[in-house]
C-alpha cells in the first residue's frame, strides 16, 4: 500500500445496532477497493473483520476491526465496531480516533437502540456523520418511511441524497438527488441509466430538501435560492461539504451490504463528504498538570501518537494499535511513552487489516499503524518521539455494571488465570480484575454477562486457562441488637507453670456500624492487671473477625471489661487474650445477634416510557424509590436495594428498557437483612462448616 498525506486520509467508524450490516457493509468496501478478492461472510467465518474464534462462532463482532482500503486517491481506514451493547467500550475508542462515522439503519426494522446510542455518541462528540439504510432488499424495507423517522428523531438535518429504485426483492438501483442521476446494479456492476419516469415526481421534493439544505450552509446562495436561481455543481458540492463538516448536513444514503448495491456510492460520499484528519484542527489533550489544552493535529513537528486499541495474541505477543498525531513515523523513528516516562523498543511498522499485517515504510499525521511487543505501553497511551510536556486526554470507558466470581476448574491454576486475565485487560480495557480480600473471591467485572463470557472463553483459548463463573460470596457483616455480660475464663495447668486468664465483658449495641468495635476499660482495683488489659482488648479484635452467626466480621459492638481476676505466677498475655475470645462467643450468642446486608445506592437514567417498568422491579428487590428528576431528556431515578437483589441488574435493565436504560451503583450503608434472607445465608454457613 502506498503512504497518503493527511489529507487524503479518512478515518471511519462503522456503527449501529447489532444486526444492521456493519462487517458485511465493510467486507463489499474492501472488496470495491480489491482488497480483497472475494466478499466473505459473516455466517460463514470468512470475513475480513471477525476473525475471532468468538465473533465466529457467536457471528457478532466483538472487538473493532482496522481495514485500510484504497479508494481512488484516497485511503479510508474502516473502523468496524461491535453492535452488541457489552462490547461498547470498543464504540468510545474507535470514535476517539475516527474523524466521520457511518450509521448503519436496517431498512426493515428502522431505527433501533443502537440507532439512538450511534447518533447520541457522534453528536458529544460534533463528529459528521452518514446515515446508510441498508439491506434495502430485504422483505419490508421502507426507504421514505426510515428517512420520516430520522427527520422526527434526529431533527432536519436528516438529508436524503438518493431514492432507491425498488425495495425488497425489486431492489436493484438508486437515483443520486444531488447529480440527478440513476444506477441500475447487475451481479457484475452497474450501468448509469435514466430516472425511471414514474420516479420523476418523487425526486422532486427530496431535491428541492437537498438544495434548501445546500442554501442555508452560505447566505449567497440563501439569497440565490430565494430567487429561484439555480445553483453550479461546483456550488452544491462545496455547500454540501461545508454542511456534513458542520453537521448541518447529514446525507443519507441507501443499498444492500450483501448485494454490493450503492457501496462504491457510499465511498465516495466518504471521500468527497466526510473530513479528514487535516480538517480535525485540534486534539484534546492534558499538559504535565493533567489540565486540559488543545494540541494541533499536524503532519509537521515531531512524531507523537495515541494508542486506541490492543491485541493480546499468546504467539506474536502484543500488538499495539495507534493513531500519529503529529509528524510521520517510520521504523527508525524514537519512541518514548510519554505516559509512563518510559522509552520503547519496537521492530518492523505495519498495518492491520483484521489480522492480516502489511509491511509498510511509513506514515503520516492521521494515519493508523501498529508496531507489535512495546513493553511497557497499553491502551490510551500517548507515544512521542522524545519527552513531552502533554498527553493527549484519555479514552473514556462505561463503569462496569456487573461481577462474577472466577476460579480455575484445575488446582494450580490460579496463577496463569491472573497472568491471562491480565494480558487481557490491555486488550479489553472495559473489563477489571479485583481480588476481594474478604471473601478471597478473584471478581471480574465488566458490561454484561456476555462480555464477562467472552473474557473466559477468551482465557481458555488464548492460554489455555478452563475457569468457572459463580456469583460473587456477598461481604455480610454481623451485630446485635441486646445487651449481655459474659465470663471468658481459661485456665489450664499442665504441670510446671500453668495459664491462667479470667475475665468479665459486657457486650452492647455501639450504634455505628461504620465502627467495628468500642473497647472500654473500667477495671477498678487492679483485679485484671494493667499489663494484660491491652491482650483482652487483641483477643476481642481478633474474635470479631467472625461472627456466631454465619462466620461474618462484626461491626457495632462495645465491650466493656469491667471484672476478672488473674494469678500471679500463670497469668500471661496468651491467657487473657483466650478468656476474652471466650467471654466474646458467649456473650455475642445472648446479644441478640443479627446479620447485616449492603446496601446500595443506584442512579438509574431511563426513557419516561420505562419508569413503571423500573419501579416495579426495584420494590421487587426489595428496594426503595428515593427520588426522581429529569435529566437529558431522561429521568433519573434514585433508589437503594440490597446488593444481594444486584448481580444481574445490568441484564434486567437492559431488558426492561430495550438497552435504554443505564446505571451506576455504589455502596451505601449496612442494614438489617430480612429474616427470611438471615436464615437462609446461616443455613448455607453452617453447610459449608
Amino acid at each position: 500500500m502506498k503512504e497518503y498525506q493527511t489529507d487524503r486520509i479518512r478515518n471511519v467508524a462503522l456503527i449501529g445496532h447489532g444486526g444492521s450490516g456493519k462487517t458485511t457493509l465493510a467486507e463489499a468496501m474492501l472488496y470495491n477497493g480489491k482488497a480483497v478478492e472475494r466478499m466473505g461472510k459473516v455466517e460463514e467465518g470468512t470475513t475480513a473483520s471477525d476473525f475471532d474464534p468468538e465473533e465466529i462462532k457467536r457471528q457478532i463482532s466483538i472487538g473493532t476491526s482496522v481495514l485500510p482500503v484504497e479508494w481512488k486517491d484516497v485511503k479510508i481506514n474502516i473502523l468496524d465496531t461491535p453492535g452488541y451493547f457489552d462490547f461498547v467500550g470498543e464504540v468510545f475508542s474507535s470514535l476517539k480516533v475516527a474523524e466521520g462515522a457511518v450509521l448503519l439503519v436496517d431498512a426493515s426494522s428502522g431505527i433501533e437502540v443502537g440507532t439512538e446510542k450511534g447518533w447520541e455518541y457522534t453528536s458529544q462528540k460534533n463528529m459528521p456523520r452518514i446515515v446508510f439504510v441498508n439491506k434495502m432488499n430485504r422483505e419490508n424495507a421502507d426507504f421514505f418511511k426510515v428517512v420520516e423517522n430520522l427527520r422526527e428523531m434526529f431533527g432536519v438535518s436528516i438529508a436524503p441524497f438518493q431514492v432507491p429504485i425498488g425495495a425488497g426483492e425489486s431492489f436493484k438501483g438508486l437515483i443520486d438527488v444531488v447529480d440527478m442521476k440513476a444506477r441500475e446494479y447487475s451481479g457484475k456492476g452497474y450501468k448509469d441509466i435514466e430516472i425511471p419516469s414514474e420516479y420523476q415526481e418523487r425526486v422532486k421534493p427530496i431535491r428541492e430538501m437537498v438544495m434548501e439544505a445546500v442554501a442555508e450552509t452560505d447566505d449567497e446562495l440563501m439569497m440565490k435560492f430565494f430567487d429561484g436561481e439555480a445553483f453550479t455543481e461546483q456550488e452544491i458540492r462545496e455547500g454540501l461539504r461545508k454542511g456534513v463538516l458542520s453537521g448541518k448536513i447529514v446525507p443519507v444514503l441507501c443499498g444492500s451490504g450483501d448485494l454490493n448495491i450503492g457501496v462504491d456510492t457510499l465511498m465516495d460520499t466518504v471521500a468527497d463528504y466526510l473530513p479528514s484528519p487535516k480538517d480535525r484542527a485540534e486534539v484534546d489533550a492534558l499538559d504535565k498538570d493533567g489540565k486540559p489544552v488543545k494540541q494541533k493535529l499536524s503532519p509537521e513537528g515531531q512524531f507523537s501518537a495515541q494508542v486506541f486499541k490492543t491485541i493480546a495474541d499468546p504467539y506474536v505477543g502484543k500488538i499495539s494499535i495507534f493513531k500519529v498525531m503529529t509528524g510521520s513515523f517510520t521504523a527508525e523513528t524514537p519512541m518514548f511513552n510519554a505516559s509512563k516516562g518510559e522509552k520503547e523498543k519496537f521492530g518492523n511498522i505495519f498495518l492491520v487489516r483484521g489480522k492480516k499485517q502489511i509491511n509498510i515504510d511509513r506514515v503520516h499525521a492521521g494515519d493508523i499503524v501498529a508496531v507489535a511487543k512495546l513493553q511497557y505501553t497499553v491502551t490510551g497511551d500517548t507515544l512521542t518521539e522524545g519527552k513531552s510536556d502533554f498527553v493527549y486526554s484519555p479514552i473514556e470507558y462505561p463503569e462496569p455494571c456487573i461481577s462474577m466470581a472466577i476460579a480455575p476448574k484445575a488446582k494450580g491454576d490460579e496463577e496463569k488465570i491472573s497472568g491471562g486475565l491480565h494480558r487481557l485487560q490491555e486488550e479489553d480495557p472495559t473489563f477489571m480484575v479485583e481480588k476481594n480480600s474478604e471473601t478471597g473471591d478473584l471478581l471480574v467485572m465488566g458490561q454484561g454477562e456476555v462480555h464477562i463470557e467472552v473474557v473466559t472463553k477468551k482465557l481458555s483459548s488464548k492460554f489455555g486457562v478452563e475457569v468457572e463463573l459463580k456469583d460473587p460470596r456477598l461481604p455480610y457483616r454481623e451485630t446485635i441488637k441486646g445487651t449481655a455480660k459474659a465470663e471468658g475464663k481459661h485456665k489450664k495447668q499442665t504441670g510446671g507453670r500453668g495459664q491462667y486468664g479470667h475475665v468479665w465483658i459486657e457486650f452492647e449495641p455501639l450504634h455505628d456500624l461504620n465502627t467495628d468495635l468500642e473497647f472500654v476499660d473500667k477495671i477498678v482495683g487492679g483485679v485484671v492487671p494493667r499489663q494484660f488489659i491491652p491482650a483482652v482488648e487483641k483477643g476481642l479484635r481478633e474474635a470479631i473477625k467472625e461472627g456466631v452467626l454465619a462466620g461474618y466480621p462484626v461491626v457495632g459492638v462495645r465491650a466493656t471489661l469491667y471484672d476478672g481476676s488473674f494469678h500471679t505466677v500463670d497469668s500471661d498475655e496468651m491467657s487473657f487474650k483466650i478468656a476474652a475470645s471466650l467471654s466474646y462467643k458467649k456473650g455475642m450468642k445472648d446479644a441478640n445477634p443479627v446479620l447485616l446486608e449492603p446496601i446500595m445506592r443506584l442512579e438509574i437514567v431511563v426513557p419516561e416510557d420505562y419508569m413503571g417498568d423500573v419501579i416495579g422491579d426495584i420494590n421487587k428487590k426489595r428496594g426503595r424509590i428515593l427520588g426522581m428528576e429529569p435529566k437529558d431528556g431522561k429521568q433519573l431515578v434514585i433508589a437503594e436495594a440490597p446488593l444481594a437483589e444486584m448481580f444481574k441488574y445490568a441484564t434486567d435493565l437492559r431488558s426492561m428498557t430495550q438497552a435504554r436504560g443505564s446505571f451506576t451503583m455504589k455502596f451505601e450503608r449496612y442494614e438489617e437483612a430480612p429474616p427470611v434472607v438471615a436464615e437462609k445465608i446461616i443455613a448455607e454457613a453452617q453447610k459449608e462448616e
